[in-house]
């Protein structure tokens, strides 16, 4: 078994290459094609839990938890079930995902962020 990545105090790391644990998500949650997620997580910032989030081509359901990120590669466009305007990823987006919001993840280059949830 391997020891979970820690980021260190006074320490960086470049988030493009941390290596990431990889599971197929529920069938329940997937609309098309095979979804992979990746995640890793860097560390805790009071209850502010901070990682490493990849998700493969594919289009997938989820519901949230509190959550900011920012997109460092890929692309995707996330529509919510209430109607709200979709946000489409692509490397720079800044993005605040409410708790408890419905939403789909359209995923059509492999997309990694920097998660704050």
């Amino acid at each position: 078994m391997s020891t979970p990545f820690a980021l260190l105090a006074n320490r960086c790391v470049d988030a493009s290459s941390v290596q990431l644990a990889y599971r197929n998500l529920p069938p329940e949650q997937t609309i098309s094609g095979q979804p992979r997620v990746g995640t890793a997580e860097l560390g805790q910032l009071g209850a502010c839990s901070i990682g490493v989030w990849e998700m493969s081509p594919s289009v997938s359901t989820d519901i949230e938890v509190d959550e900011f990120f920012i997109v460092l590669s890929g692309r995707a466009t996330v529509t919510f079930a209430d109607g709200s305007p979709a946000l489409h990823l692509q490397p720079g987006t800044l993005g605040h995902l409410a708790e408890g919001t419905a939403t789909t993840w359209s995923v059509t280059e492999t997309l990694r962020k920097i998660y704050m949830a």
